[in-house]
Parts: structure tokens; sequence; C-alpha cells
């Protein structure tokens, strides 16, 4: 017979919440992204698969539900240095890395009126992603340094608000830019043979 005792209950009224939050999440990143951060709840909710009072149970603020979207982006990116470094060599890395933080930034354009309303909930978020994301780019330019394949005198830092400058939007009479080539062209600027230094020390 199935265990239905108290703890077990418990445990799989945990799971069905933790399922519930990771879902609102997701469906919240693809509904910003298309919507943008003022759509409607229920359209969240609906891709999701729960009720709108699941949604408030979870994200009683829109804010709320904002940051758990920036952070488990963030999040993400982050964890995905160790794993490239693991699968690739300094290089491939590295680059590998740079691109997939230039497509997190450019999915975040959806949320910026939030991010840049001014709004105090939001202020400890770029500390968040530099905490995270900051340790994450300087380990991979460090490894492609020591292997010989990029400048050294570039900090990650450097790079993080670089990438972010080129992702930036662009006037409308610009229709045509486009931010992964020009993210290309300053990594390869970085780890050109050409632009390559000596390591001090």
């Amino acid at each position: 017979m199935p265990d239905s005792s108290p703890a077990q209950g418990g445990r799989r009224q945990r799971a069905d919440a933790q399922r519930n939050l990771h879902a609102l999440v997701d469906a919240a990143r693809a509904v910003f992204d298309t919507t943008g951060v003022d759509a409607p709840a229920k359209e969240i909710a609906d891709l999701a698969g729960v009720g709108v009072g699941t949604l408030y149970r979870h994200f009683p603020l829109r804010s709320d539900l904002v940051k758990a979207v920036v952070e488990g982006g963030v999040d993400a990116i982050a964890d995905l240095g160790p794993q490239l470094s693991a699968e690739h060599g300094p290089e491939d890395a590295l680059r590998e890395w740079l691109r997939q933080y230039t497509m997190f930034l450019g999915s975040k354009r959806g949320l910026a009126p939030a991010l840049h309303s001014g709004d105090p909930a939001y202020k400890e978020l770029p500390g968040y992603f530099m905490a995270k994301v900051g340790p994450v780019l300087a380990a991979l330019l460090d490894s492609a340094v020591t292997a010989g394949v990029a400048r050294d005198d570039v900090s990650a830092h450097d790079v993080l608000y670089a990438v972010a400058n080129l992702c930036m939007p662009v006037p409308v009479e610009r229709p045509g830019y486009q931010p992964q080539r020009m993210v290309a062209v300053l990594v390869d600027g970085l780890l050109g043979s050409g632009q390559r230094r000596p390591r001090s020390g």
C-alpha cells in the first residue's frame, strides 16, 4: 500500500511546491521575453499549468517574480563556466561562455523596463550578478592566459562590461545591428594571436 503517513504527505507537498515554483519561473521567463514584465498574471500561470493563486502564493509581488527570473538566469550562466572548462580547452571554453553570456544579456531585454525603473526591490541584483558571474569569467580567462591563448592585460570585469555595452539596444535607424557579431570581434581581439602578450612573471 502507498505510504500515506504525514511525513510522506509533507514531502509530496514540498515536491509539488518546488515543481510549481520552477514551472512559474520558466513560464515567467518566456512570457517576459515576448510580452514584457507587465504581462497578465493569468498568462504566466496558464503557461506554468497552475492557478493564479499559486503564482501569488510563491510570488506576492511582481518584483519577486522578476528577481527570481533574473537570479535563475544568472545562476545558469555561472554554472555553465565549470561545465565548459571540463568539456573543452581553455580557448573554446572561454569563447562558448562569452557566446552564451551574450545570449543571456539579449534574453533580458524584456526585463529592462523593470530593472532600470529605479525600484529598490532590484538594488541587490547587480551585486548578485557580479558575485556569481565575475569569478566564473575570471577563472575561464585565467585558464586561457595560462594556456597562452589570451592576452593578460584585460580583467574579467572589463570583459563583462564591454560585452554588456555591445549588447545595449541601438537606435531604430540601425535595425541590422548584431550584438553576437560584435562580441565575436571583441573575443577575436581578446584571443587573437596578433594580440597575445607574453604572460608576466
